[in-house]
């Protein structure tokens, strides 16, 4: 798959948003608390632009695939901030600090699911094989298919439904087909080969199935988004539970992965980067809330043990176990890009 600006700017602003809005939760309330924010910044690297607006430097960094808060006090002997530090702070006012990132990112998942049912409706593939998008530079493109054609024969077989057609060709790579289809009531014919895509693991021609609206209001919107969100963490985590217990394969995506899901959304259209966008803001919510030391459902972890024991653990014990956590992290970011150079060169 080439690269394109589109995708390339597609993959920035996605990242840019989820990192913003995660760093927001953690500044937001940082500062209800009384905590003082030495620096907000978007990004890690060099800084591009940099301003100072109270006690806070807001920046933008060279490398645009993360962020972070500088709250002073994170560490237990930086005694600067005193009674504003972090440390200083009660418990309960750092646990909200520390989980508010990965809240933030499941309530702007919600807000675009909102945004997206009251905007477009409730969308159902439509029964028969009708192109609703053509993606650029992909086999139907090439062969001149449009979004509106009816595929009705695939080399002299009847296509009724669109599972017919996705039936032929996901199994069809590298071979040559002889399509025929409506436009505008005439029938045309084609020809096309599919090719094999990595990352589904069956062959595909760059088309998405045609779909039927339903208008939703306001309210119903809202009503809607909270059970589909809900459906989206339930379906999530079972994953998630499933591969630690090994009942599910491990098909993780690093980096590479992501941005390519990213890029293949960004040629299909801004819905569908809404609804990438929607997927990973919630992925990033619920990884960031896992007990692991380095994110922040360790760090949460702690403070739970902090307010079970009276007393925080020593900052030698807490330095052992963000290196463990760090370790396990880098670990997993090698398997799951090992993975991805697999899918892409597999």
């Amino acid at each position: 798959m080439g690269v394109s600006i589109t995708m390339l700017v597609a993959v920035v602003v996605v990242f840019g948003i989820l990192v913003l809005v995660h760093e927001l939760g953690h500044f937001i309330t940082a500062k209800l608390t009384g905590m003082r924010v030495d620096e907000f910044a978007i990004g890690f690297g060099p800084k591009l632009v940099s301003f100072r607006y109270g006690e806070t430097e807001y920046s933008i960094r060279g490398i645009p695939l993360g962020g972070f808060n500088k709250i002073s006090g994170m560490e237990q002997d930086d005694k600067d901030a005193g009674d504003r530090a972090y440390w200083a702070k009660p418990v309960w006012q750092r646990m909200i600090v520390i989980v508010a990132g990965a809240l933030m990112n499941i309530v702007l998942a919600y807000v675009l699911i909102v945004g997206l049912l009251f905007s477009s409706g409730i969308q159902a593939p439509v029964k028969e094989a009708v192109l609703g998008g053509v993606v650029d530079q992909k086999p139907a493109a090439q062969a001149g298919l449009q979004a509106g054609d009816k595929i009705v024969a695939i080399d002299g077989k009847k296509i009724a439904t669109w599972q017919d057609f996705a039936s032929v060709i996901k199994v069809s790579d590298g071979k040559v087909l002889e399509i025929k289809y409506i436009r505008a009531d005439k029938e045309h014919e084609a020809n096309l080969i599919p090719e094999y895509d990595s990352s589904s693991k069956q062959a595909m021609v760059g088309v998405i199935a045609a779909t039927s609206t339903t208008p939703v209001g306001l309210g119903e919107s809202f009503v809607l988004a909270g059970k589909q969100l809900f459906y989206i963490i339930y379906t999530m985590i079972s994953s998630l539970v499933g591969m630690i217990t090994g009942s599910v394969h491990a098909d993780l995506a690093g980096p590479i992965g992501v941005a390519t899901i990213i890029g293949q959304a960004a040629e299909m259209g801004f819905k569908s980067v809404l609804n990438i966008m929607i997927l990973l803001s919630i992925n990033l919510g619920i990884i960031n809330l896992l007990p692991v030391p380095a994110l922040d459902g360790g760090h949460f972890f702690t403070l739970l043990i902090e307010a079970l024991r009276g007393k925080p653990l020593s900052p030698e014990l807490m330095r052992k176990s963000q290196f463990v956590g760090l370790a396990l992290l880098l670990m997993l970011m090698f398997f799951a890009t090992a993975q991805d150079f697999s899918r892409l060169f597999g």
